[in-house]
């Protein structure tokens, strides 16, 4: 009788894995305590091995050189290993975590996730200003990728998961469960109210309570009691949250700009740009050793109180260059721990002088370094709920919420005006990912371009004659065709443009040039490759016809714009509007279409 208990047991774990599948609410609970409890260990790993690092590369009374030399090296190492083996591995891994969910339905592989702990470890521990969080987010979002997909689950099950991965990784690289859920669902799904709220707030749970039983429940910053001295000093808060603006939108431009300025640089050179990073820390860090790292113990320093005004100002510039050389040169590291250390010195400046000025109605400078925290948090990542509670949970301290609240508000406005698009999605682009913005993300039950897409026509080619164009497009409805050569699409060219060439002689004429003339004699944008995306609603593709003329456009994937994945025609539109004829409608205010 054991024997045959014990070969049942196998059968019995089958039945109840197969039983957990079936119902998808139940082990969606159970995976996201696993994950987050896996994720935790993982995070709360990489913590202790960076710290150990840093400890055997820096000495106590080590040389200065190694301030140079330990940068440099380290992102040589680094570099060739983001060349060789781990190229998904580069930057802060929030833009990858983001592409697998919208894009590759929530595919990370193994073999990347290795390749972020590892290259950020070496980076983070030889001084290279970049944060832990962002990496750490892609860690156990690629984590829960591969949980996932090994069991067997299905697409949508695993791009569910890869938040819930995400908020555990943050729950510990900060200490902070509650901003962790919310980072989750602002920034990585765009969604307050996602249905993974449940699981998400699971994940982070199991996560954060692991960081504890493994390293004590401390809270990042240990910050005195601060409190509103006076209404007035709001006004100080106000002028903080300007500057903090302003101060956002100069370190997310000049790294964007930097980052372009890199990538136009000959592919072969990729192994080797991280050490342009490396050395300009390392000479920063030569003459100012604060800079170097992510920099959390001098920003407790500042948060209590150990302020010298031209000290934090000087720190404050060269954090934003050493910060900005590092991720545009291709280090992989996050900009999340960064953010804070610039916010910290902004705010410790703007409050040094204010105290100075009005000593008897404001706080001293510590507490304005505490509020410029979420100020530059709110306006480089773009995230106003999760800044103010991250800032809460990291020190613990409520009293200054409402002046926190006022910067963080100004901060995250400036920022929106003068820098239209998020950091995130910009470094995305810049990779050549188009990932749905925040508005498109939340448009519930609004039709989507795939309701109405159809297969693409066999695309034209800009080598093509006039007079084989005009035999391909001959008794074919469609009023715009692709254009695509060997690398994809290049733009769309309008059918009684062909005709017109053709009635006038021009056979020999290539469509290249054809969409060039086209574009000079009356303005035609089809070189500027209109498109959309499958996940778009149908009201964008309009839009999109409006802006440029055309009644046909090409549906393109988000992982490269050149990638065609089929057409969308105003006729398909208006039939999934329940429109089948475009004579009901009114053309006076749309004369292009």
């Amino acid at each position: 009788m054991p024997a045959i208990r014990v070969s049942a047991l196998p059968a019995r774990l089958v039945r109840m894995v197969e039983d957990l599948r079936r119902k998808e609410d139940r082990l969606a609970l159970l995976l996201s305590l696993v994950i987050g409890a896996l994720v935790g260990l993982v995070v709360v790993a990489f913590i202790l091995l960076t710290g150990r690092l840093t400890a055997l590369m820096y000495p106590a009374g080590g040389s200065g050189w190694r301030r140079i030399a330990v940068p440099t090296i380290g992102s040589l190492v680094t570099g060739y290993l983001l060349f060789r083996y781990f190229p998904l591995a580069r930057g802060s891994g929030i833009p990858q975590t983001r592409a697998a969910l919208f894009i590759h339905d929530g595919r990370i592989s193994i073999r990347s996730v290795v390749g972020k702990f590892v290259c950020c470890s070496i980076s983070l521990a030889t001084g290279i200003p970049l944060g832990r969080e962002g990496p750490s987010v892609y860690i156990g979002s690629g984590l829960a990728s591969v949980i996932a997909r090994r069991l067997g689950l299905s697409r949508a099950q695993v791009r569910s998961l890869i938040p819930v991965g995400g908020a555990a990784a943050l729950a510990a690289a900060f200490n902070t469960p509650i901003a962790a859920v919310l980072f989750s669902l602002e920034e990585i799904v765009g969604d307050l109210h996602a249905p993974v709220l449940g699981s998400v707030v699971l994940a982070s749970a199991a996560s954060w309570m692991v960081l504890h039983l493994v390293l004590g429940d401390n809270p990042l910053f240990h910050v005195p009691s601060y409190h509103l001295v006076s209404a007035a000093e709001l006004g100080v808060y106000v002028v903080l949250g300007i500057v903090g603006g302003l101060t956002s939108v100069t370190f997310v431009k000049l790294l964007l700009w930097l980052r372009a300025r890199f990538a136009k640089m000959p592919r072969a050179s990729l192994w080797i740009q991280p050490v342009a990073g490396g050395l300009t820390v390392g000479i920063l860090g030569y003459f100012a050793p604060q800079v170097l790292g992510v920099g959390y113990d001098q920003v407790e320093r500042v948060l209590n109180g150990d302020v010298i005004l031209k000290v934090v100002v000087v720190l404050a510039i060269l954090k934003i260059i050493a910060t900005s050389v590092a991720y545009a040169s291709g280090n992989a590291g996050g900009i999340f721990g960064p953010s804070l250390f610039i916010g910290a010195m902004v705010g410790a400046a703007v409050g040094s002088v204010a105290h100075m000025a009005f000593p008897g109605s404001t706080a001293g400078p510590g507490a304005y370094a505490l509020v410029g925290m979420g100020a530059a948090f709110a306006g480089i990542i773009r995230t106003p709920f999760t800044s103010v509670v991250m800032i809460f949970e990291v020190t613990r301290d409520y009293t200054i919420i409402v002046p926190l609240m006022i910067s963080n508000l100004i901060a995250f406005y400036i920022s929106q005006k003068l820098q239209k698009e998020p950091i995130y999605d910009a470094l995305a682009r810049q990779d050549g990912l188009h990932l749905p913005t925040r508005t498109s993300r939340t448009q519930g039950s609004v039709p989507l371009v795939s309701s109405a897409s159809r297969d693409a026509p066999e695309s034209l080619t800009p080598e093509m004659k006039i007079s084989e164009a005009a035999e391909r497009v001959k008794d074919n409805v469609l009023e715009s065709w692709p254009v695509a050569d060997e690398l994809g699409l290049v733009g769309m060219v309008r059918t009684r443009h062909i005709v017109h060439a053709e009635e006038q002689g021009k056979l020999e004429m290539t469509i290249e040039r054809l969409m060039q003339i086209a574009r000079r004699s009356d303005g035609d944008k089809s070189v500027d490759l209109p498109h959309v995306h499958n996940d778009q609603p149908l009201s964008r593709a309009l839009a999109r016809m409006r802006e440029n003329g055309h009644k046909v456009l090409p549906v393109v994937s988000r992982a490269n714009a050149r990638i065609m994945l089929g057409i969308v025609t105003y006729a398909d539109i208006l039939k999934a509007f329940g429109v089948e004829s475009a004579d009901d409608l009114d053309y006076k205010d749309h004369p292009d279409l």
